[in-house]
């Protein structure tokens, strides 16, 4: 059954206790578990919390770099990535959320080759602990350093050679909701994604990510949630929310519209 997810990334001002407390008062019993504030709180400290709260993890964000654009190297991003799988599965999470890293100086086709690679190797570990490596296409307009996975069919393609049960898509709105061509395949597709974050934005992104309050901006969300629906997906909608104009908002209002939307789109 479809439900809300708050990602930490919302309430980036608060801590891993200070979400999950805030989240389960305003009645959220989901949430996007972010690596940093994991970190900073403590892995087995937020494993017990979250079991405490009754909380549960819609996914855990992010493992990947896989092209060196972060400094890292191969091994490196493989080694990080095996070893953030079991901390996923320690604190409940299903779903890991995998960024390719950009193409560093690589031809396209040699960063796809180590994408491939390492998402084939780490997906026989994610098997291991039930997990779904989840990788996530950005809009061309705010990708650069993060994937170099722009679109739907460059993601689906690596996908289809992979060839995995355990990866899939995330599908971010304010990311593929977007591009119309996204759009209009979604509920072809909907059985292949993972995770669907939710974002809205009142223009096209133009380097920084700025995304605005749920239902204020262009991006076609009941279309979108309509299609993912009649495709059969009913997994989790990860509420994902930051930039400039929503940093002055209080979070609890960010979290209050997010419930508005979703319960105006899902019922």
């Amino acid at each position: 059954m479809a439900s809300l997810s708050i990602n930490e990334t919302t309430t980036y001002r608060w801590s891993f206790e200070e979400d999950v407390t805030n989240y389960r008062a305003a009645g959220i019993q989901n949430m996007g578990v972010w690596r940093r504030k994991l970190s900073d709180f403590g892995e087995a400290k937020a494993a017990d919390l979250l079991e405490e709260s009754n909380m549960r993890v819609s996914c855990l964000f992010w493992v990947g770099g896989f092209t060196g654009s972060d400094g890292r190297s191969y091994k490196e991003s493989v080694d990080d990535a095996a070893e953030t799988l079991k901390t996923a599965a320690e604190i409940g999470a299903k779903t890991v959320i995998v960024y390719s890293g950009g193409r560093a100086g690589h031809t396209f086709n040699h960063a796809r080759r180590l994408v491939k690679g390492a998402l084939a190797e780490l997906a026989t570990r994610a098997d291991q602990l039930d997990l779904t490596l989840a990788l996530e296409p950005m809009h061309p307009g705010c990708a650069d350093g993060w994937t170099f996975l722009t679109s739907l069919d460059e993601t689906l393609g690596l996908l289809d050679e992979i060839a995995s049960p355990r990866v899939k898509l995330v599908f971010d709105t304010y990311h593929l909701g977007q591009q119309p061509e996204a759009v209009d395949r979604i509920e072809q597709i909907a059985s292949r994604v993972a995770l669907v974050q939710l974002g809205d934005a009142k223009e096209t992104p133009d380097g920084e990510q700025n995304r605005c309050l749920l239902g204020q901006g262009v991006v076609p969300l009941a279309q979108i949630v309509a299609a993912l629906t009649a495709g059969g997906y009913d997994g989790h909608y990860d509420v994902e929310t930051l930039g400039e104009d929503v940093e002055a908002i209080d979070y609890r209002e960010l979290i209050e519209n997010a419930k508005r939307v979703y319960a105006d789109l899902l019922g």
